[in-house]
């Protein structure tokens, strides 16, 4: 079984924390990351540093990267995209809601004119970047933090629009980390009517401590393609009370202990967040990174 795991930490993980990140802290994130094997990593974003100061420094990161994974950048807008081309970003991820309270609060237009938007980023992208490739992701697939649970028509019909414009994946949200396995198969199938299933990824949060069990009901309907984030980093700057991504090492863990062919290194994934982790003043959000640095400790001590 062929797997792809999407570490969204360097954007994703970071884009909330109020202290700010030194954009060479960042890049030995991403060094760190790469060093421990992991091939797809969306590594800033585009956006507004009024809105999310956090990633102010994408422009000047972008060229910075190390060669080898493949890097993506969540671009909004046409202006976004414009930064995101002058330093010659090739994969971008584009994001709107299956809630029109969620996307007002986050990008500031209803869903129906954050799809009108991304027309216009779409072909602009197309036209400049003809090999390029772009993801669209859909917050809120289960539940929205402002008017409670969606109906899973809502999510095929964004899903649908997405597709409509050409996109190359499909990426859907639990933004808040409600959801069970029973809603996950059944979300999963549901949207495999209109995306097929090979561009079908999932974004889990962990806030009830549901993640992996999702990770592991969404395998079994068919999906190949998981978002996590190193050391459990992130939340969501829009989603009161939402908690931290699935952590990569926990999702690591799960799909090698299932057979999955992996060429991640744990133990150098573990020790990949612990300087974000100090300068933020928060313990590791994994689980096995938790396991792995306390057997390292111990083995130091008996030594």
């Amino acid at each position: 079984m062929h797997v792809r795991v999407v570490e969204v930490g360097p954007r994703d993980g970071l884009q909330a924390e109020q202290t700010v990140i030194p954009t060479d802290v960042k890049l030995r994130l991403v060094e760190a990351l790469a060093g421990a094997g992991l091939e797809e990593i969306e590594a800033t974003s585009f956006v507004s540093p009024k809105h999310v100061p956090q990633l102010a420094d994408a422009t000047q990161l972008w060229p910075l990267l190390p060669t080898g994974p493949r890097y993506s950048a969540l671009v909004p807008n046409l202006r976004g995209l414009e930064n995101a081309l002058s330093v010659g970003v090739k994969r971008i991820a584009l994001f709107t809601a299956a809630s029109d309270a969620f996307t007002l609060k986050n990008i500031g237009v209803s869903i129906a004119d954050s799809l009108a938007i991304f027309t216009d980023v779409v072909a602009q992208f197309r036209s400049q970047v003809p090999d390029g490739w772009v993801r669209g992701y859909i917050s809120t697939a289960f539940e929205c933090p402002y008017v409670g649970p969606v109906s899973p028509d809502k999510v095929v019909s964004v899903a649908s629009a997405l597709i409509s414009l050409g996109l190359d994946e499909i990426c859907l949200g639990d933004t808040i980390g409600v959801a069970g396995p029973t809603e996950t198969r059944h979300l999963v199938k549901v949207c495999a009517d209109v995306v097929p299933i090979d561009m079908l990824a999932m974004h889990f949060h962990d806030t009830r401590g549901t993640a992996l069990a999702n990770v592991y009901a969404a395998l079994e309907s068919g999906v190949r393609i998981f978002d996590s984030s190193a050391g459990g980093l992130g939340g969501c700057p829009y989603a009161p009370g939402a908690g931290g991504n699935l952590a990569t090492e926990d999702l690591v863990y799960l799909l090698k202990r299932e057979g999955v062919g992996l060429k991640i290194d744990l133990e150098r994934l573990s020790r990949a967040t612990l300087e974000v982790l100090g300068l933020i003043g928060r313990a590791p959000g994994s689980k096995v990174q938790q396991a792995i640095l306390s057997r390292a400790n111990a083995d130091s001590c008996a030594n």
